[in-house]
């Protein structure tokens, strides 16, 4: 039996990258999916996965936005009838010093970043609870938010943010069989690190005690492991996957 077989998911930010990896990776092992993003690239990773045999939706909405989320959630249910997995995947970049960092780009940044996992996670604990079978919510945040970077003060804060806001619904969760966990990945071969040059990439490598970036699929393989029932006794901790970079 596969690992997730008829569990329902959510995911956020699923058009692409780490969203679309998680997604492709939970309907692999047998987890029927809703894939959200703000722009209709999630509707095309559906489609693989119905066309691969899979189960998935597409439910487009700006998840910092109530009534957006309360689309998106609802769209569980709809389809699938319920709701097992949370993943808040939904994340953007407004990179710059913060002298120069306009106060647009470090809200943009605090409401589709965590703003969104605040609103998902209470929109998705009264499903959940309903089930009587727990449930799994699993949180992006990045080494960023564990190490911070230069210009990168908002994206930072958001980060840490989810670290802190993972700690603290596990503790409020946990006795109605609720687990919550963070993941917290490295530098990953994505469209966002794909701008990035050569030199610089080569620089970043010489960080990493395993040599190289890592990829979407590795992150997948960690989400598909805390929302498993292999993972059913861990709560509240962030999963650093970065090769080693934070050591």
């Amino acid at each position: 039996m596969k690992r997730l077989e008829g569990k329902v998911a959510v995911i956020t930010g699923a058009g692409r990258g780490i969203g679309a990896a998680i997604a492709r990776r939970f309907a692999d092992e047998g987890a029927s999916v809703v894939l959200n993003s703000l722009s209709d690239s999630a509707m095309k990773v559906a489609e693989e996965i119905n066309s691969a045999g899979g189960k998935a939706v597409f439910v487009q909405g700006d998840v910092s936005k109530p009534g957006d989320v309360n689309k998106v959630i609802d769209g569980a249910a709809a389809n699938f009838g319920r709701l097992d997995i949370l993943v808040n995947n939904a994340g953007i970049t407004r990179d710059n010093l913060l002298m120069r960092m306009s106060e647009d780009d470090w809200d943009a940044v605090m409401d589709t970043n965590l703003k969104s996992v605040y609103l998902c996670t209470r929109a998705v604990i009264r499903p959940m609870l309903k089930s009587k079978s727990g449930g799994r919510i699993i949180n992006l945040s990045s080494v960023i938010g564990l190490s911070g970077n230069a210009g990168q003060a908002n994206y930072a804060a958001s980060k840490a943010g989810i670290i802190g806001f993972t700690k603290s619904l596990a503790k409020e969760l946990a006795s109605r069989l609720i687990t919550v966990n963070a993941i917290a990945p490295g530098f990953i071969v994505t469209d966002m690190t794909s701008v990035m040059s050569q030199e610089a990439k080569d620089a970043l490598i010489k960080r990493i005690p395993l040599g190289t970036l890592g990829s979407a699929e590795d992150v997948a393989s960690a989400a598909a492991f805390l929302a498993s029932d292999e993972a059913m006794y861990i709560t509240g901790q962030t999963l650093t996957v970065d090769g080693g970079m934070t050591l």
